[in-house]
């Protein structure tokens, strides 16, 4: 039986051009955002640059505050067995630098989606956030 457990995520949506890039991820073949786990003693702004850093190789210039989720739909049982209960913070970018690369350990693939087109298959715990995100991009390419 695995261990229940508490994390504070710190997360990024990186978009551009209409599109969010999202990873498949290596354990659950699910996609979604980029982000992972606070370390004891690091500002949340610094995990989440880390982490973006870590599993797509771009740097963030800018973060933007999108909200803080927690609750049942942060709720993720990990393959092992583990379960999780996240506090995500997650912010925006879309500005930002350097060249797309995997994290092989973490990462089968990166990959721009429109956001009227993002796949069926999404992580558990960044499902509704990342769908929130998506349907307000839309309707403000909807009124333009």
């Amino acid at each position: 039986m695995g261990k229940k457990f508490q994390l504070c995520g710190a997360s990024v949506i990186i978009y551009k051009d209409n599109k969010v890039l999202l990873q498949q991820r290596k354990d659950n073949k699910c996609w979604g955002y980029h982000g992972g786990s606070v370390e004891m003693g690091e500002k949340v702004e610094d995990a989440a640059r880390r982490e973006l850093l870590e599993e797509t190789g771009l740097i963030a210039n800018r973060l933007e505050l999108y909200g803080v989720f927690s609750g049942s739909e942060q709720y993720h049982m990990y393959p092992d067995g583990n379960e999780a209960y996240i506090i995500d913070i997650v912010y925006l970018c879309n500005d930002f630098m350097g060249d797309v690369h995997i994290q092989e350990s973490e990462v089968l693939q990166l990959k721009w989606f429109d956001f009227d087109k993002i796949p069926e298959k999404l992580s558990p715990p960044i499902k509704s956030v990342l769908i929130k995100f998506c349907n307000e991009k839309i309707m403000q390419l909807s009124k333009q």
